[in-house]
């Protein structure tokens, strides 16, 4: 089952009040269903049927005939379609869907009067037209595919009451209002009221976070290791050329120190080669000494070669 699967199955099973219902069933209808001479809305979500089916009986008490086909191409997806005869017209002008026989592209005002209602509403939209990416995948993305951009712009702006930072686009014949980012999406799905998937979306992000972390310092701590190992390396081709040219015993004492030590710890960095030296020699020598000192021995390798 998919993530989104589980969101829907979540939301649906929420229990409000009538009014709330009346607007969640408004953003349903408005993006599912079929008005003719009965109003039928087909759906492959079952959780998303049962929730139909139980809101009419419960507001409108009439009865939903409720017809379950295959899926097209022979797919293991079951089609759900509910149909209502009884009670059309006021179901549809109490939903803010048709009034007066005129169809109403965008509710009136007054559906999403106060905060509940508003987010009631998300809801039913999301039931209806939403899905959302697994935070186990590469990205995160939540998004509503719906028929016009009229529409799609009322609901941009819906969800950008809550600063969402939702956007939306043409594709193809419809347009899809989205949402990106790990932190707006789980804003949205406490909106909708969906606390198991909230958790499950927080604790996996803070995983991938962590394990990016972890990527980004083991990947900085090679590349460091890397670098080290190179400038050990060209250290001991400078002090190998002055050796090649017999130039090593004309170097001062301090500098024949530093040749020997670095020979001989050709894989350590300059901070760990300084305490070696000061250990060994009793004489302090500091990183950034130790810097000085290679940088002379490189001037003379790059004067010979």
């Amino acid at each position: 089952m998919s993530f989104t699967s589980d969101v829907k199955n979540e939301i649906s099973k929420r229990r409000t009040d009538k009014i709330e219902y009346i607007s969640e069933l408004s953003a349903i209808f408005r993006n599912i269903a079929e008005i003719g001479e009965t109003v039928k809305l087909t759906t492959e979500s079952s959780s998303l049927a049962r929730r139909i089916y139980d809101l009419i009986k419960l507001l409108y008490d009439v009865n939903i005939i409720v017809t379950v086909r295959r899926g097209y191409n022979f797919s293991k997806k079951y089609i759900y379609i509910l149909e209502i005869k009884r009670k059309k017209e006021y179901i549809l002008e109490d939903l803010n869907i048709v009034i007066k026989n005129k169809y109403l592209n965008i509710p009136n005002q007054y559906l999403l009067d106060d905060e509940n209602s508003l987010r009631a509403y998300l809801r039913g939209l999301f039931l209806a037209v939403g899905s959302v990416n697994d935070p186990k995948t590469s990205r995160y993305h939540l998004e509503f595919v719906v028929d016009n951009e009229e529409y799609a712009s009322y609901v941009n702006n819906l969800l950008n009451q809550y600063n969402l930072n939702s956007k939306y686009l043409k594709r193809e014949n419809k347009y899809m209002v989205y949402i990106k980012g790990a932190e707006k999406i789980s804003d949205f799905l406490k909106i909708i009221d969906a606390p198991n998937a909230v958790l499950y979306y927080e604790e996996i992000r803070v995983l991938r976070n962590e394990k990016n972390n972890t990527n980004r310092l083991n990947n900085c701590e090679q590349a460091n290791v890397d670098k080290m190992i190179e400038t050990a390396s060209n250290q001991i081709s400078d002090i190998k050329a002055l050796e090649n040219e017999g130039l090593f015993d004309v170097l001062d004492e301090k500098l024949q120190v530093v040749c020997i030590y670095r020979k001989k710890y050709p894989d350590i960095s300059l901070k760990e080669l300084s305490e070696i030296i000061t250990l060994e020699t009793g004489n302090k020598i500091t990183k950034s000494g130790l810097y000085h000192r290679l940088n002379k021995i490189h001037n003379l390798a790059t004067k010979i070669k």
